[in-house]
């Protein structure tokens, strides 16, 4: 009975030693004052940013370095053709030019995506949807000929599919990060009501 007794103390004294280390658990009833509110606004947008530049960049980097890539299939492709795996299994299906051409295009849609990513103007999102409906017409050129091959190849479908998923990548990153300076701009606003009333 006394160790039970002990053991009930003791885990007492353990509980308010625990106490001063968790959470209140009730409410203050005192509301932020206008210059806290202010803070902690221009916190949050300070904060959204820098994020929005740090994921804007990574993604516009993964997105260069895919270019740089397809520029290096490119050259290849121009001196020395069809040495390249990827590109040879079209060797008897499209001519070189146009297997360069794809690329250039390619890389085209990879850039006009960096650029809607980087750009800090108005038309940046239509500069990303621009690259969405070209990755599309390069999916479609390259399926075109993937579907024409006697035996499907699923280790170049990055072909008709990497461009049009850097692109898309890139307007969902950015639909999200609006969303998230929408959100900011809204309790901006609602603290400007909030004083208003």
């Amino acid at each position: 009975m006394k160790k039970l007794a002990r053991k009930w103390k003791k885990s007492g004294e353990d509980d308010r030693e625990d106490d001063r280390f968790s959470l209140p658990t009730h409410d203050d009833l005192r509301p932020i004052d206008t210059q806290e509110q202010e803070e902690l606004v221009r916190s949050f947008e300070k904060n959204l940013a820098q994020q929005s530049l740090l994921w804007r960049r990574v993604f516009a980097a993964i997105l260069l370095c895919y270019s740089v890539f397809l520029v290096y299939s490119i050259y290849q492709q121009a001196w020395s053709p069809w040495e390249l795996r990827y590109h040879a299994y079209f060797m008897d299906e499209v001519d070189s030019w146009m297997v360069i051409s794809a690329d250039w295009a390619a890389v085209l849609v990879c850039s006009v995506a960096v650029a809607g990513l980087l750009l800090d103007s108005r038309y940046h999102r239509t500069c990303l949807w621009y690259s969405c409906f070209g990755g599309i017409l390069v999916a479609v050129f390259w399926s075109y000929h993937m579907l024409r091959l006697p035996r499907f190849r699923w280790d170049v479908v990055w072909l008709p599919f990497g461009p049009l998923s850097g692109a898309g990548i890139c307007l969902y990153v950015d639909h999200l990060l609006s969303e998230s300076s929408e959100e900011v701009r809204k309790l901006r606003g609602y603290m400007y009501a909030y004083k208003a009333s």
